[in-house]
């Protein structure tokens, strides 16, 4: 799934600043990575898509950190709505997709 914008440029606002940090100890600079990693996937999450289009990206950060992130495209940015670490289930299918796909 081809959506993310080029080049990649994020919005941290006063809204989603440290949200993450405080919430599930992830960084922004973690999620970033997780959007700069070869090794990603990218859902949409229709469950959460009422008022905009949201999406997850399954990704790892450059220390091997697995990522679960929630976000939206507002104009040319990419708005991080939740960053935490996998679950246990998302771990699972994230490593069956990198061996299955061809990235």
């Amino acid at each position: 799934m081809k959506i993310l914008p080029e080049p990649l440029e994020f919005e941290w606002d006063k809204g989603n600043q440290d949200k993450n940090f405080r919430k599930h100890k992830v960084t922004n600079k973690e999620s970033e990575e997780a959007f700069e990693n070869a090794e990603k996937f990218l859902h949409k999450d229709e469950k959460h898509s009422t008022l905009e289009q949201r999406y997850m990206l399954w990704g790892a950060t450059k220390n091997g950190r697995q990522l679960s992130i929630i976000f939206t495209l507002r104009d040319s940015f990419v708005r991080v709505i939740s960053a935490r670490d996998m679950n246990k289930k998302e771990r699972r299918a994230y490593e069956k997709i990198k061996k299955d796909s061809t990235l």
